[in-house]
């Protein structure tokens, strides 16, 4: 790392899919891999990082639960979005063949992700804490009897052969990413943004409905919207990506009509969205 290098703080270890997204979006900079999602927020909150990428869905595995409850409570910014398609590969030690092989290590979530191949060999699935955690055992391990599930990324980081690429059962599988940081970055053009908010809906009857009517009649849509459980167990709190910027005049009149149903409303993020959204 040189002096005068920028950081981008993930959770995981080196070779993971949050890793790779870092290497994608952000080829200047360099990474600096957490234990944990409290790790990669702090590390830009107390000054070890510029910036973290963060997964929050995945279209097979969903929401990613331990991110969804750090947002409301943390001090950073969400000032970006990125897609990363999940291309997993079987990778070994050198000179491994499949016809040898009896064990599988990945992540809880990758592993079913590829079930049928794992299937197909015959292979005993082992879980890792990370797909690129599960590349790193494979190679201090060094037997040809256990291979890995694993970006082609982490191959090359740690020195393994790729036996076969793209062995995910379903092809759209792919990772949303928010990029955080200490300040606001609001795009200067209105179009295609996004606007991260959370609310807390008031104790009246057809609360959300009357939230969510404001951004409806000023022609707003929402990309998404999620719920908060409460101690109680009570979904009063949620998370909405708006489909407009927070300057344009039909972002404020709906965010005066929210005001009269919803308290402690929070700004997350306004951020160019993702080329990704226009796919077909």
């Amino acid at each position: 790392m040189t002096e005068n290098s920028k950081l981008i703080a993930f959770q995981g270890a080196r070779g993971a899919y949050s890793d790779l997204a870092c290497h994608t979006l952000y080829p200047a900079y360099e990474t600096l891999p957490c234990a944990s999602f409290e790790d990669a927020f702090a590390a830009v909150q107390d000054g070890k990082a510029d910036l973290a990428m963060i997964p929050v869905d995945n279209t097979i595995a969903g929401r990613v639960a331990d991110v969804h409850h750090l947002m409301p409570e943390g001090e950073l910014y969400i000032i970006g979005e990125h897609f990363q398609p999940v291309r997993h590969a079987l990778l070994t030690v050198k000179g491994a063949q499949k016809e040898g092989l009896k064990y599988v290590h990945s992540h809880v979530h990758a592993l079913p992700q590829c079930r049928k191949f794992i299937h197909k060999l015959g292979l005993t699935p082992r879980v890792h804490a990370d797909t690129a955690g599960a590349a790193e055992e494979i190679a201090n391990r060094n037997d040809p009897e256990h291979a890995a599930i694993a970006s082609t990324f982490a191959a090359q980081i740690y020195g393994l052969d790729i036996l076969e690429e793209d062995i995910q059962d379903q092809e759209h599988n792919t990772t949303r990413f928010l990029i955080l940081g200490t300040e606001p970055e609001i795009p200067e053009t209105r179009e295609d943004t996004i606007t991260s908010l959370i609310f807390t809906v008031r104790n009246i009857p057809a609360a959300l409905y009357k939230c969510l009517g404001g951004f409806a009649t000023n022609g707003l849509g929402l990309a998404k919207l999620e719920s908060y459980v409460d101690p109680n167990f009570q979904a009063a709190k949620f998370f909405c990506d708006v489909e407009g910027h927070p300057d344009s005049e039909p972002f404020k009149l709906a965010l005066e009509e929210l005001g009269f149903y919803a308290t402690d409303v929070k700004f997350l993020g306004a951020y160019k969205a993702a080329s990704f959204r226009k796919k077909p």
